[in-house]
């Protein structure tokens, strides 16, 4: 069984904070979805190539937790790889879309909660996993982001964070323009837009998360760290949760 700490005083207002961010209505459940339908070959194999080395880091005994699930796309694909998975999301309808989906899947749970202020209890998972650039698309405090996915992790446990390479970036702005061209999110602002940076017109606003970033996020945190570049499409960032059992024999 999952813990659950008790509220803390800010639990309710970052929760509050999150719903009004973008992902939680105007681009969530159905919308969200057809985001990926509109994906390129390029773009369907770089989404293939993230869920697979999520999936090749998955223990079939591991109990994992999906920062960021949304309607619930990759929560079958690490269910099969993991004993249980725990998808959580700041969107109502997305976790609505999500709940219907995956009906039958009897090792998911799915919850309301944001990435940055967990209600569970210390070291309560095997796994945490933050994919398609939710360290930035998150728009939370990314150390603290970090901090918490590392306090629910069990010692030698890892988190797994991802973040746009810089050599995908052709493939991610056409991408993105191909969802400002269907409605699904704003114009994307030519002026704005750049270096590894994507500002569309109604105030979305996506950064891409480097590895010298990453190496700054990290300074003075008890980790070991890992920085893999993975087809040449995304980077991944693995902290791993110092096991003191191993560390004293």
């Amino acid at each position: 069984m999952l813990g659950c700490r008790h509220a803390r005083p800010s639990d309710g207002a970052n929760l509050v904070a999150g719903m009004s961010s973008y992902y939680d209505r105007k681009l969530a459940a159905r919308s969200l979805e057809r985001c990926y339908e509109l994906a390129s070959p390029r773009v369907q194999q770089y989404l293939r190539a993230e869920v697979e080395f999520v999936v090749g880091r998955l223990r079939a005994t591991d109990v994992a937790l999906d920062l960021g699930c949304g309607y619930g796309r990759t929560l079958p694909v690490l269910a099969r790889a993991a004993a249980f998975v725990v998808g959580i999301d700041t969107s109502e309808l997305s976790l609505a879309l999500a709940r219907e989906r995956l009906a039958g899947l009897a090792n998911c749970l799915l919850a309301r909660m944001d990435a940055s202020s967990l209600a569970f209890v210390d070291g309560s998972f095997d796994a945490v996993v933050c994919i398609q650039n939710g360290i930035s698309a998150f728009h939370v405090d990314q150390r603290e982001l970090m901090r918490e996915s590392l306090r629910v992790l069990k010692p030698g446990g890892a988190a797994m964070f991802s973040s746009y390479s810089d050599r995908f970036w052709k493939h991610r702005l056409a991408w993105f323009e191909a969802q400002a061209a269907a409605g699904l999110i704003g114009e994307i602002d030519a002026e704005r837009t750049g270096d590894g940076v994507i500002v569309c017109t109604d105030g979305l606003t996506l950064t891409t998360v480097r590895p010298a970033d990453f190496a700054d996020l990290i300074a003075g945190l008890d980790v070991q760290a890992e920085s893999t570049e993975v087809d040449e499409s995304l980077w991944f960032y693995t902290l791993r949760k110092p096991d003191e059992r191993q560390t004293s024999d």
